[in-house]
This record gives structure tokens, C-alpha cells and sequence, in this order.
């Protein structure tokens, strides 16, 4: 299941019990739309192993800022607090399947 990713809530799921996937997006972003679904699916397959979550870039621009987010969709992998992966652009499914099996 997919979170909203804000400001006040992202200490707690970066130092949460599971891995982190941040997605950040705008609503304006053609590419954010087309992998909206892939992620979507992905949250709900990895449910309880991963915590999945959306960053809205332009209402949370003070995260966008701290990982340096220039070009959208960026998504950031995280464990144990820390980034381990990037991807930025709309990339296939499995790619992003891989990435997630590397976080467990």
C-alpha cells in the first residue's frame, strides 16, 4: 500500500522497521502518470516487506532539495535509513521489481 510521503512524515518511515521507496512526482509529470500504476502494483505486492510511498516534489520541496531531485519521476530506495539505489525516469516494471527484490 502506498503513503503519502510529506515533510512531517518522513523521518519515521526513513527510520522505520522496513525499507523505504519514495517515489517523487508532480501532477503535471507525463512519465510520473505512466509508472503511477507499475508503483501502485508493486506497493501492494511488497506490502508488509516494503514501506512504498509518494513525495509530491512541489509540496514538499524542502525533501526534493536534501536528495538533490532534479528531474521527475526520481525514485530512491532506501534501508536502514540510508539511500542504496536511484532511478530517475519512467522505467519497466522489471526493472523496478529488481530494485525491490534488492532491498530485502
Amino acid at each position: 500500500m502506498e503513503v503519502t510521503i510529506t515533510s512531517e512524515n518522513f523521518e519515521t518511515l526513513k527510520n522505520g522497521n522496513l525499507p523505504l521507496v519514495v517515489d517523487f512526482w508532480a501532477t503535471w509529470c507525463g512519465p510520473c502518470r505512466m509508472i503511477a500504476p507499475v508503483i501502485a502494483e508493486l506497493a501492494k505486492e511488497y506490502d508488509g516487506r516494503i514501506a512504498v510511498g509518494k513525495c509530491d516534489v512541489e509540496e514538499n520541496d524542502d525533501l526534493s532539495a536534501e536528495f538533490g531531485i532534479r528531474n521527475i519521476p526520481t525514485i530512491i530506495f532506501m534501508k536502514d535509513g540510508a539511500v542504496v539505489d536511484k532511478v530517475v525516469g519512467a522505467v519497466s516494471k522489471s526493472t523496478l521489481e529488481e530494485k525491490f527484490k534488492a532491498l530485502l
